[in-house]
C-alpha cells in the first residue's frame, strides 16, 4: 500500500500548533490510528488532499467545522478546503477501500468526494465508541480499544469482488497501466472501471494517479531534481508531474516543499 498521508505546504502543517499521538493497528486494512489535540484556536483552515485510504475522524471534542461531527471522508479526486476553529479531540483511523467497504457495508461510490457524518453510517456504535475511546485512560488503551472494535467487524463484514480487490491493490503498489491490470484480472477496460468505480469510488486511472503522487512524495528526499522525480515515478516529464501535483493537491511541487 501506498503512503496515504496528506500531501499539503509545510506552511499548513506547521500552522496547526496541538499535539499528535500515532499508533499502529493489527486489524488487516486499517493503516493506522492518529490521535490529536488541538487547544482553542481562531479559524484554521485545512487543506485535505486525495488519499490512498478513507478516514474516520471520531470526536471527543468536536470544534465548529465545515465537515459533519466524527466525519468520515471518502477517497477523494480533488482537495477539500476544511476550517475549523475551538478546541479538538479526537483520533483519525485511516482506512483501506476494502476494510473501508467492510466496515461500513456500502459501495464506496456512495462517498467519493464527501464527507458523512459516522453516525449515519454506524449509528449509535459512533457516539458509544467516541465516548468510549475519549474515558479511556490513555492513547495505548485507544488504540487497543479501536483494534477490539474494528477487528470482527471488518472480518465479517462485505468483501470486494476479487477482481476488484486484486486490480486495487496492483495500481497502488506498482506503476501499471490500467489495462495491463484489466487483463490480470480477466475484464476488460470498461467493465474493470465500471465496477471499481462503484466499489472503490474512484476509477483505476483516478486512483493509480494519486498512488503514483504519493510515491513521488515519499521519494522526494532522494532525488536530485524534479525531472529525475518526474522520469522515477513514470511521469512523462516535469511538466506532468507539476500538472498532476496541482490537480490533485492545489498546490504546485515547489509550494509543498518551500510553503
Amino acid at each position: 500500500m501506498t503512503e496515504w498521508s496528506l500531501v499539503v505546504p509545510r506552511r499548513e502543517i506547521t500552522a496547526s500548533r496541538g499535539r499528535h499521538f500515532f499508533g499502529g493497528s493489527r486489524v488487516p486494512g486499517v493503516l493506522d490510528y492518529a490521535g490529536h489535540e488541538f487547544p482553542d484556536s481562531a479559524e484554521m483552515p485545512w487543506r485535505v488532499t486525495p488519499l490512498g485510504a478513507l478516514t474516520l475522524i471520531l470526536d471527543f471534542e468536536a470544534p465548529l467545522r465545515s465537515v459533519p461531527r466524527s466525519p468520515v471522508l471518502g477517497l477523494r479526486d480533488r482537495p477539500l478546503l476544511v476550517s475549523q476553529a475551538g478546541p479538538a479531540r479526537g483520533i483519525t483511523i485511516a482506512l483501506t477501500p476494502p476494510a473501508a467497504h467492510a466496515l461500513f457495508g456500502l459501495p464506496l461510490r456512495l462517498l467519493a468526494n464527501a464527507s458523512v457524518s459516522a453516525t449515519d453510517l454506524l449509528g449509535r456504535d459512533a457516539d458509544l465508541l467516541a465516548d468510549q475511546l475519549a474515558s479511556a485512560p490513555d492513547w495505548p488503551a485507544r488504540f487497543a480499544l479501536l483494534d477490539a472494535y474494528l477487528l470482527p467487524r471488518i472480518r465479517s463484514g462485505p468483501a470486494l469482488a476479487r477482481p476488484v480487490h486484486a486490480a486495487w491493490h496492483r495500481l497502488t503498489s506498482s506503476a501499471i497501466r490500467v489495462d495491463a491490470a484489466a487483463a490480470e484480472v480477466g475484464w476488460t477496460r470498461q467493465h474493470l472501471t465500471a465496477r471499481f468505480r462503484e466499489e472503490i469510488g474512484l476509477s483505476p486511472r483516478t486512483v493509480g494517479r494519486i498512488a503514483r503522487l504519493h510515491r513521488a512524495v515519499s521519494r522526494l528526499p532522494a532525488a536530485r531534481s524534479w525531472a529525475e522525480l518526474a522520469v522515477l515515478c513514470g511521469y512523462a516529464d516535469q511538466s506532468h508531474l507539476n500538472r498532476d501535483f496541482r490537480s490533485l493537491t492545489g498546490c504546485t511541487p515547489t509550494e509543498y516543499v518551500t510553503g
